[in-house]
C-alpha cells in the first residue's frame, strides 16, 4: 500500500481527507506519525502558504504530501483574518475564541455590509510537480452565532448562507456535500492521485 503524508494537526481536516481518499487505498500518515515538526508559517497568501507547506512535508518525508490552507475573508474588515485565521489574536485560537472574535468585531456593522467568503487551497507535492486547487463559500457573518460549533471548523458557525437559511454547520449532510470547500477543491486535482498510485505500483 503506498503512503500519502497530509500535513496537518487538525484532527478533522484529516478525516475529512481519509474520507476523500478513501477509494485509491493509500495508507494515509500525517506529520506527527513521522514526527516531523511544523513548517513556519510565511506566505503572503493562502497559496503560497499551502505551497510551502506541501514541499516542505515532502523534502522531510520523501513522500507524496497533501496540505491545505485557507481562511475567513469578512469585507468589513478589509479582508481579515485572512492568513491569520487561526492566529488572529497574534497566538493560536480554539474554536470558541474563533467564533467570539469574529461575532465581537462585527457586532456594530449594518446587515447590507457583513458579506464574506472562506477559501481553501490545496497544493499536492509529488515526484513529478506540486499541483494547487482553490474553492470558495460566499456568506454573510451572522449577526450571532451557530449554538452549533463543529470542532475544527469554527468558521461555519458564523458563515451565514442565506439561501439556505443556515450556518454551514447546520447544513444537512447532502447540503454540506454540496458547499463544501475542501470537496470542491479535492476534486480537481482527484485525477492526481490516480498517477500517484501508477508511480509507486
Amino acid at each position: 500500500m503506498n503512503k500519502l503524508l497530509i500535513g496537518t494537526g487538525n484532527s478533522a481536516k484529516l478525516d475529512t481527507y481519509r474520507e476523500f481518499l478513501k477509494d485509491f487505498d493509500f495508507e494515509v500518515v500525517t506529520s506527527k506519525d513521522l514526527k516531523i515538526p511544523s513548517p513556519e508559517e510565511v506566505g503572503r497568501n493562502f497559496e503560497e502558504q499551502a505551497i510551502a507547506k506541501a514541499k516542505y512535508y515532502f523534502q522531510k518525508s520523501g513522500l507524496p504530501s497533501l496540505v491545505d490552507d485557507g481562511g475567513m475573508e469578512i469585507v468589513a474588515l478589509n479582508m481579515e483574518p485572512g492568513i491569520k485565521s487561526k492566529r488572529w489574536i497574534g497566538r493560536e485560537m480554539t474554536d470558541h475564541e474563533i467564533v467570539s472574535e469574529v461575532i465581537k468585531r462585527m457586532k456594530d456593522v449594518p446587515k447590507e455590509e457583513r458579506g464574506c467568503r472562506f477559501t481553501v487551497v490545496l497544493a499536492l507535492a509529488t515526484p513529478f510537480g506540486i499541483f494547487t486547487s482553490d474553492a470558495t463559500v460566499e456568506g454573510v457573518v451572522g449577526e450571532q452565532h451557530s449554538s452549533k460549533i463543529t470542532e475544527g471548523y469554527p468558521y461555519d458557525s458564523v458563515i451565514y448562507l442565506p439561501n439556505y437559511g443556515k450556518f454551514v454547520c447546520e447544513l444537512k449532510d447532502s447540503e454540506y456535500d454540496i458547499m463544501n470547500v475542501r470537496r470542491h477543491a479535492f476534486e480537481k486535482i482527484k485525477n492526481i492521485f490516480k498517477e500517484i498510485k501508477k508511480e509507486y505500483a
